[in-house]
Parts: structure tokens; C-alpha cells; sequence
């Protein structure tokens, strides 16, 4: 039945393209579902189109492209689904296709370039520094980049902004920082017109999307009339956050509920501890007990203690009136038991060494500092490395260090996974001891509803 539907680019009827003002660095389901569907819904979209770049692998620039660029957002709660057909992205190009993106970064239309590379690929891409000298192609999302923005200094083509929408405090900064350093190993002249031309804008962003499967592909089908091979499930609530400047201008994103602050800190602190931190002890002590959805976790008692308790100690540090703590609690737990949202846990617990340094080792130590043992910020590190000892294959930046860890047992196997997340307090023998002691808080044993899907 589904492949005597039309592709979903010829059901819809002809529509005028956006000129691409916008390049994205990261195809993916959340690029879509949120930078994509807000520039949607600006009011002057029409002037606003995006050039999306794939990171490791071209596929899903490949399937798009054969849309035209379309796709459908499925926004998913417990009382049904709902379908709307997004056409904010005008290119969707393969990132290994460096020329192309060197073009439309030094071209003068472009205003913004937007980020979803993962916290992971913020680190220092020295293996771009020869080829960017050498005036050959770089391999890493901000090495290209970097090549961009010097082929735009070249041009003479003026100021852009570049926005950091990865889950990382300060993210706005932190690019800043990667840019530069990796530009001024190249050409100090390149670091110094960056410094001068280039603002990092800083987000925090928020809206669930778990991986497409086959039964959405055919659902979208069947209650649309048309074949979308990459369609995108969302929960309704959507939540964007930026401060900074953009010289050259924006979409009007505050159309679809954005929202533009002089600090940013406060809130992306309370989405990295409270949003990020429960999903991480989820994702953790959730398959240590035979959970793999969120909702599924969540249901689980321990679990949902766990997460509480690790609340509690994060909220006394995010004191902010405006910030709505309170609500905010009560609007995650609504949000993660979203029963019909199947956010499988097994891709929340990628890349934990990078994530947890920033969602469990800030708020640990400002309760140590505060003279309170951070056990329920130590829960979530020793969830992380009950799961670590008995789940081979681990998507981790650091995987050969964990790996190397796991050689050796008892307090010399935790204090080597604490030094991975911080050094020192990793030498904080009262910290080890207490992450240590409660690794054994989420023993595998099967709990009344183990093993249930949402």
C-alpha cells in the first residue's frame, strides 16, 4: 500500500523556496523538529531557508533530498497525534560536500549558522590543522566551519551569527572558544577577523524527539495520504531560549514562542540538571532495571526517586523567581510519562562521559561546597558506572578509558571513571566512597513492571 501512495514532495502543492539565509551543521530528527520547525513558524519564514548539513553519514540528506526537502513533524501526546508538513529546509546536503558549504557560509546572504553537532564534537579537531593549512578538506563539523568563515572573510561578505543549539552550558562560548582555537593554529589573521565579525549565540533548547521507526514511517502514510520517509515524532512541548547578538539578522523566531534573554545561564542550567540530569539516571539506573523507555522508567519507584532526590539538590541551586522551578518539575514529570513518546533510554546514554561533567559533577560540587554529600548527584555517576561495567560496545568519546577502567575492580575502578568526569574529585576519597556505595542501588533485578515499553 505504501509505495503506491505519492512521495510526499508531489502530494503538496508547488511552493516558492525560501533563499537560504540559514546553514545547519547536523541533520538530524531534533534539528527538524525544532530550528526547522521554528523558523516555520516565524512570520517572515519566507524569507528564512535553511541549508542543512549531515554530520557522519549522508543518508539522511539523501532521503530528504528526494523530498525536496519536506518532511512531516508528528507531534505525539496521550490523546493523539497531529501532522504537520514542514518546508523550512531548501537544501539538504551531504556534510562530506565541504565545497558546498564553504559557498554558502562566505556567501553574503547567509546570516546565521546553527549547530547540532553533539557536546562531543566541541573538542579540539587537531586532525584538521594540516588539512586547513594545506588548503584541503576538514572532517570535522566546525574544522569545515572554520574553512567557511575564512572563505567568507576573503569575500568580504560581512558579519553572521553562529548559534550553538547543543546540549552544553555556555554553548554559545564554548564554540567561540573551539572556533578560535582552531583558527588561530591555522592563521592568526583568520582568529582575529572571527573574533571581530562572528557572534556565538548561546541557547538552551528543549523538545523530545525520539527515533523514527518503521511503524511511524507507516503511520504518516496511512493518516496522511503520502509516502514521508523521514518523518519526525515530537511531543508538543517545544522550548528555545538564546541570548546574543545576530548582526545580520534572524528569523522572527519569537513568532513560535522563542525566547531572547541577557543571561542564559539560569536557563540552561535548569534544562541541563533537571530535563538532561533525570534523563540521564533514567537512561542509566532505568536499564540496569529492565527498562527501555523513559516513561517506562519513570514508573519504576526507585527510579522516580532517584530522580527527585537528585532534583531536590539541583533546585536549590537554580533560585531564580523567573525560572519557575516548581512548575517545571511538574511539567517534566507530565512530559517524560507521555506514555505514546517510546524515548528508548539506549540513546539518552550516548557519550555519558561528556554529558554527566555537565548534567552531575556541577551540582555534586556545589553541594560539597555547601557542605552536604551530593549523594543524589553521586547516584546519577554511579548508575553510570553500574551500567558501564556489564554493557559492552558503549558510544563514548572516551570508550578506550572506561574499557581500561573496567580492568581493575572495587574503589581503583570507580575513582578511575570519577577522573574521567573530574579530576579532582576523583581525589576527593569521600566522593569515591560514596559514588562507589551506591552503585549497587540499582542491582538488576527485575522490578514489578521491568521490562514494560511505553
Amino acid at each position: 500500500m505504501t509505495a503506491e501512495l505519492p512521495l510526499l514532495s508531489r502530494h503538496v502543492a508547488p511552493h516558492a523556496k525560501a533563499p537560504v539565509r540559514i546553514v545547519h551543521l547536523g541533520l538530524g530528527a531534533f534539528h527538524r523538529s525544532h530550528q526547522a520547525w521554528y523558523t516555520q513558524h516565524a512570520g517572515d519564514a519566507g524569507e528564512w531557508g535553511i541549508a542543512s548539513f549531515t554530520g557522519r553519514r549522508p543518508d539522511a540528506a539523501e532521503v530528504l533530498a528526494a523530498q525536496d526537502g519536506l518532511f512531516t513533524v508528528v507531534e505525539r501526546s496521550d490523546s493523539g497525534d497531529s501532522f504537520e508538513v514542514v518546508g523550512s529546509i531548501v537544501e539538504a546536503v551531504d556534510g562530506a560536500d565541504v565545497d558546498r558549504l564553504v559557498d554558502l557560509v562566505a556567501s553574503p546572504q547567509t546570516a546565521v549558522v546553527t549547530l547540532t553537532i553533539t557536546e562531543a564534537a566541541y573538542g579540539f579537531g587537531a586532525d584538521d590543522v594540516p588539512l586547513l593549512r594545506a588548503g584541503e578538506k576538514p572532517t570535522t563539523p566546525l574544522g569545515r566551519l572554520v574553512r567557511g568563515l575564512a572563505a567568507r572573510r576573503d569575500a568580504d561578505a560581512g558579519p553572521l551569527a553562529v548559534v550553538s543549539c547543543d546540549n552544553l552550558s555556555d554553548n554559545g562560548n564554548v564554540a567561540r572558544r573551539a572556533v578560535g582555537n582552531l583558527a588561530m593554529e591555522v592563521d592568526a589573521g583568520l582568529a582575529e577577523w572571527i573574533d571581530a565579525n562572528v557572534s556565538f549565540v548561546s541557547t538552551s533548547v528543549d523538545r523530545i524527539t525520539p527515533r523514527t521507526t518503521d511503524e511511524d514511517v507507516q503511520l504518516v502514510a496511512r493518516e496522511c495520504g503520502y509516502r514521508d520517509e523521514a518523518p519526525v515524532v515530537a511531543e508538543p512541548f517545544h522550548n528555545w531560549v538564546l541570548s546574543g547578538d545576530f548582526p545580520a539578522g534572524r528569523p522572527r523566531w519569537e513568532d513560535a514562542g522563542a525566547v531572547f534573554v541577557d543571561h542564559i545561564e539560569p536557563y540552561e542550567n535548569r534544562k541541563l540538571w533537571l530535563l538532561n540530569g533525570a534523563h540521564s539516571i533514567l537512561a542509566y539506573a532505568g536499564q540496569l532495571r529492565g527498562h527501555t523507555t523513559v516513561a517506562a522508567a519513570l514508573a519504576d519507584p526507585v527510579c522516580l526517586q532517584a530522580v527527585k532526590e537528585f532534583w531536590d539538590e539541583a533546585s536549590r541551586h537554580l533560585a531564580a523567581d523567573e525560572l519557575g522551578i516548581p512548575e517545571y518539575r511538574a511539567a517534566l514529570l507530565d512530559r517524560f510519562g507521555n506514555s505514546r513518546i517510546a524515548h528508548h533510554l539506549a540513546q539518552i546514554a550516548m557519550d555519558a562521559s561528556t554529558k554527566l561533567r555537565m548534567r552531575a559533577i556541577p551540582v555534586l560540587r556545589a553541594e560539597r561546597e555547601a557542605g552536604r554529600s551530593g549523594e543524589g548527584a553521586a547516584r546519577m555517576i554511579a548508575a553510570w558506572a553500574a551500567y558501564v561495567e556489564s554493557t559492552p560496545g558503549l558510544q563514548d568519546p572516551q570508550s578506550e578509558a572506561v574499557a581500561e577502567a573496567n580492568r581493575v575492580s572495587g574503589l581503583a575502578r570507580t575513582a578511575a571513571l570519577v577522573e574521567l568526569l573530574d579530576a579532582e574529585l576523583a581525589r576527593d576519597s569521600a566522593v569515591v566512597e560514596l559514588v562507589h556505595g551506591l552503585s549497587s542501588s540499582f542491582a538488576p533485578e527485575v522490578s514489578a513492571n521491568a521490562g514494560t515499553a511505553a
